[in-house]
Formats: structure tokens, C-alpha cells, sequence
């Protein structure tokens, strides 16, 4: 099963989510897709057991994959700072795998109906929702 994990910036979220599906599912082949140098250094310290940067391996990465989880920026053009172009929304939006989105409220999108919880709770919830689908 090939897990992609999509991050920006410092890869904080990126790096807690890569911590929570190597726990969940370790059987998980987890690609650690960075918007930039930093982020994919930090999945990968996390655990990740791929990792690349830029616009073709978020492009290509997510071409095949069965899961993608990343923050709600990485459907949206030029958000996360404009480090999101728009090839690479369009690809993870297009995508064949389940996307698993953390709603980070830092790129203008707000999701309605979506409870204020902390990083870590998004990211638990994120995580159980992609085992959930995988696993059956």
C-alpha cells in the first residue's frame, strides 16, 4: 500500500502524520512529498520511508497512490505561502487514491461544519480515517 504525505513550510504537520501511519499501518510504504527541502527532511527524520521535493514528485507521487494525507492547502493553488503550484493541486485533487485533508485554516479555505480541535486530534482523526479505508 503506497501512503503519500504532502507538507509545506517546516513539515510539522507532515511530520506528524508520517509518526501516525507508520503506528497504524506499518505494513504502509510511506512517501514523504515536500513543497520544499525542509519539510521533506522532516518526514523522513519521522520515519517516511521516501521522500522527495517539489512540483513532478508531488505530481508523480500521487499518480499511484492508495492514500494521500497532507493539509487542505495541498488542493488549493498557491497556498501554503504559494509553495503549492497549481500542477500540484490539480494532481493531488485529481488523483485516484482517498485524500485524507487536515483542515490548517493558514491557506484562506475554511471548512465549514469542522470542529476546532488541536493539530494532534486532527491528525489522529486523519490518520484512523485512512486505516479505516485501507484496512477494509
Amino acid at each position: 500500500m503506497k501512503i503519500v504525505v504532502i507538507d509545506g513550510q517546516g513539515g510539522r504537520l507532515g511530520k506528524l502524520l508520517v509518526e501516525g501511519v507508520k503506528a497504524r499501518l506499518p505494513q504502509a510504504r510511506v512517501y514523504a512529498l515536500g513543497t520544499n527541502a525542509t519539510a521533506t527532511a522532516t518526514m523522513l527524520k519521522a520515519g517516511a520511508d521516501f521522500g522527495a521535493t517539489g512540483e513532478n514528485p508531488v505530481v508523480r507521487g500521487v499518480a499511484d497512490a492508495d492514500g494521500v494525507l497532507g493539509p487542505v492547502g495541498i488542493v488549493v493553488a498557491d497556498a501554503i505561502l504559494g509553495e503549492v503550484t497549481p500542477a500540484m493541486a490539480q494532481a493531488v485533487g485529481g488523483c485516484r487514491g482517498k485524500k485524507f485533508l487536515v483542515p490548517m485554516n493558514s491557506c484562506g479555505v475554511m471548512v465549514a461544519g469542522v470542529e476546532e480541535l488541536p493539530l494532534a486530534g486532527y491528525v489522529a482523526r486523519a490518520v484512523e480515517a485512512l486505516a479505516q479505508s485501507m484496512e477494509g
